[in-house]
């Protein structure tokens, strides 16, 4: 059985959780988070604990209860705490700002790259360089973090473009005679 389905997942006070059918509900402070889950895992609530184990001795039902596992875990603190990510912008003349529901980026080309904000997703713009993106689903606040940063992935020369706070970029050295 997978190592990570078998620590349970216990539920703080002021969350609702529902397991009905093939989905995880779950409710707190921040929104309602849903996860579906395979006829594979077998998904038990009691005493406001979470277990999960697989319902047939495989590999691919224990690979399963532990990704369920990991889901569900993530989406109870999601819906306590919330995730964020937060990118900075490095270069002369790079700026952010929001404007709606659009996120406008001046990277250096010939023109603004505008970014539609996704409804679930909230961006903050601190300082003109600086990105807060939050939510309460860790993939898509990553995934929404991935996508500003293909707009201008830091290059390895300068170190200019849109990259993660905490991200380290290794400079090269330049061509010498």
């Amino acid at each position: 059985m997978s190592r990570i389905a078998k620590s349970p997942v216990l539920i703080p006070k002021g969350l609702d959780v529902e397991v009905g059918g093939q989905t995880i509900k779950v409710k707190g402070s921040q929104g309602v988070a849903t996860c579906p889950f395979p006829e594979l895992v077998d998904v038990k609530l009691m005493d406001n604990v979470l277990s999960f184990a697989p319902r047939i001795p495989s590999k691919k039902a224990s690979a399963l209860a532990g990704t369920i596992r990991a889901l569900v875990s993530n989406m109870v603190q999601g819906v306590m705490q919330g995730f964020e990510k937060k990118l900075s912008l490095v270069g002369v003349g790079y700026r952010v700002q929001v404007e709606d529901k659009w996120l406008i980026l001046t990277l250096g080309y010939s023109h603004p790259v505008r970014f539609k904000i996704p409804d679930d997703i909230t961006i903050e713009t601190p300082s003109q360089t600086n990105i807060v993106i939050k939510g309460i689903d860790k993939q898509r606040v990553g995934q929404v973090a991935a996508d500003i940063r293909a707009y201008r992935k830091p290059e390895p020369y300068k170190g200019k473009g849109v990259r993660y706070a905490d991200e380290v970029v290794v400079i090269k050295e330049a061509k010498k005679k």
